[in-house]
């Protein structure tokens, strides 16, 4: 059965003057501050659209390659995933890296790299980024 996660975001004023509040509905978690200056800049304590999909992409990643990795018969003891979205204004989002750190028991790197590829390619929100250049650095801890 499908499921649908809500965000909300009131922005007031223009794209450079303005802010905005970006709520995680569904959670319930928080509602955090965006401006285009955390965007285009410095952070300076608030978020931006990027480091909201680099959160959704390091934690979908995580789960896809969690369970390749299960269903080769070698869970992963600890995953470390970082993304990066890199975001160029005038432009967009031109690239996201990952990088993944893994402890596996009884894996070789090449099959760990392999399987983080599929995980790469796999992941649902990898598949929403496909417009996205996307590169992987993996290899165990």
């Amino acid at each position: 059965m499908p499921t649908t996660r809500t965000a909300t975001t009131v922005w007031e004023g223009t794209l450079f003057e303005g802010a905005g509040k970006v709520t995680l509905d569904s959670s319930g978690l928080g509602t955090y501050d965006v401006t285009w200056v955390s965007r285009a800049e410095a952070p300076g304590g608030k978020t931006s659209p990027e480091e909201l999909i680099a959160a959704a992409h390091s934690s979908c990643f995580s789960m896809a390659f969690s369970n390749g990795l299960a269903g080769n018969d070698t869970p992963a003891t600890k995953l470390t995933v970082n993304a990066d979205v890199e975001f160029t204004p005038g432009t967009g989002i031109t690239g996201i890296k990952l990088t993944v750190r893994g402890v596996v028991e009884g894996l070789d790197n090449d099959t760990f790299v392999r399987l983080a590829e599929d995980a790469k390619t796999n992941c649902p929100v990898s598949q929403a980024l496909a417009g996205t250049t996307i590169t992987l650095d993996a290899a165990l801890a």
